[in-house]
C-alpha cells in the first residue's frame, strides 16, 4: 500500500483473500458508512430469509433485486431494506453471515450501515462459497449460510453492473473476469465522498476477493481512483505472497 497515494483528510482500507493460496490480508481498520455495496448484504439477508421459510425470492422482490445491484437503483433497495427488516433483520442476518463490526443504518437510510474491510470481505466469503457457517457448499474457511442457489443468483447480478458503474475492484481484474458492487455518497455535512467498490475478480488465472473501502475524498473520481489503486496494491501483494 505504499504506492498508494491517499489525500490528506482521506482514509483507504482494504481487505483482500487470494482463491488459489488461501491467504488473506487487511490494511487499515475502522469503520466506514457502506453507501450502496450494503445493497449485496440486503440481498444475502433477503435470500437467508427466503431459505428459512422454504421458498425462493418472488417475482417483485427479484426485480428489485436486480434492479438493486445491477443498477445500484435505490427505490429497489429501500423496498428490499423494509422487506428485511431494516436494520434488525440485516444485524440479524450478519450475525448468522459473520460480520461481527456491521451495523445497520438507522431508520430508512441504510447506506450509513458502519462496516469494515474485514467483514466486507466476510460477506464475499459468504457469496462466493469461502464462508463459514453451519449449512452449505464447504470453501477453505467452511461452509457458506448461503445456499447454492442463492450464491449462484448474487454471482449472477454482481457479474452485469450497468456500464458506468463497473469501476472499482475490476481495475485489479484481467478483462472482464470480474463480479462487483460499487458504493458512492456525499456526506451532506462534509461534501466529501464516501466511496466503496467490493467483489471478486481473476487476474494472472488466479481469483481473488477484494473489498476497499475509502471516506474523505474530495470528488467522486478521486476516491474510484483511491480504491481502484487500493485493489491493484492488494491483489498484487497478495499474489506475490502467495
Amino acid at each position: 500500500m505504499r504506492s498508494v497515494t491517499v489525500a490528506e483528510g482521506a482514509a483507504v482500507s482494504v481487505a483482500v483473500l487470494d482463491l488459489g493460496s488461501g491467504h488473506s490480508a487487511v490494511y487499515g481498520t475502522g469503520a466506514f458508512d457502506t453507501a450502496s455495496i450494503v445493497k449485496v448484504d440486503i440481498l444475502a439477508a433477503l435470500l437467508l430469509q427466503a431459505q428459512d421459510a422454504g421458498r425462493w425470492l418472488t417475482a417483485q422482490e427479484q426485480t428489485y433485486a436486480t434492479a438493486m445491484i445491477e443498477n445500484s437503483d435505490n427505490d429497489s433497495a429501500s423496498a428490499l431494506w423494509r422487506a428485511i427488516g431494516r436494520a434488525g433483520g440485516l444485524d440479524a442476518a450478519n450475525r448468522r453471515l459473520g460480520l461481527t463490526d456491521t451495523t445497520g443504518g438507522e431508520g430508512t437510510l441504510w447506506g450509513l450501515t458502519q462496516t469494515t474491510a474485514a467483514d466486507q470481505l466476510t460477506l464475499l466469503r459468504q457469496v462466493f462459497g469461502y464462508g463459514s457457517g453451519s449449512h452449505g457448499s464447504s470453501g477453505p474457511s467452511g461452509p457458506s449460510e448461503l445456499s447454492a442457489a442463492s450464491r449462484a443468483y448474487v454471482q449472477g447480478l454482481m457479474g452485469r453492473i450497468a456500464e458506468g458503474q463497473d469501476w472499482g475492484v475490476s481495475a485489479a481484474a484481467d478483462g472482464s473476469a470480474w463480479a462487483l458492487k460499487n458504493g458512492w455518497l456525499a456526506r451532506g455535512t462534509t461534501g466529501l465522498w464516501d466511496v466503496n467498490s467490493i467483489g471478486r475478480v481473476t487476474s494472472g488465472g488466479t481469483g481473488y476477493l477484494v473489498a476497499a473501502l475509502s471516506n474523505g475524498s474530495a470528488t467522486k473520481e478521486k476516491g474510484v481512483a483511491l480504491v481502484e489503486a487500493a485493489a491493484r496494491a492488494a491483489v498484487s501483494a497478495i499474489g506475490r505472497a502467495g
